[in-house]
């Protein structure tokens, strides 16, 4: 059971983006963004959009920051992963 986070790396609306995913449960995901003011505007099916200011508090609260490839490759292997072309 573990909450990650990548790097940011995303541009949009004036700030950088990253995800924050779970490779256990989507339960778990929700439960961990609630503790941590995630609001629930920026769940998008299988992580959270999360602006780079946030992450020091998240790695904090116990997520674990990795590399973008390592992120998507834990959540496919946990069976989460919402794929493109599922997301219309």
């Amino acid at each position: 059971m573990t909450v990650l986070v990548d790097d940011p790396i995303w541009p949009a609306h004036g700030r950088l983006w990253a995800h924050l995913v779970s490779d256990d449960s989507i339960d778990e995901l929700h439960a961990f963004a609630r503790a941590n003011d995630v609001p629930a505007r920026a769940f998008d099916l299988d992580h959270y959009d999360v602006p780079e200011e946030l992450i020091p508090r998240l790695v904090a609260a116990g997520a674990h920051q990795v590399k973008g490839k390592e992120l998507v490759r834990r959540l496919i292997a946990s069976g989460l992963r919402v794929r493109g072309r599922d997301r219309r």
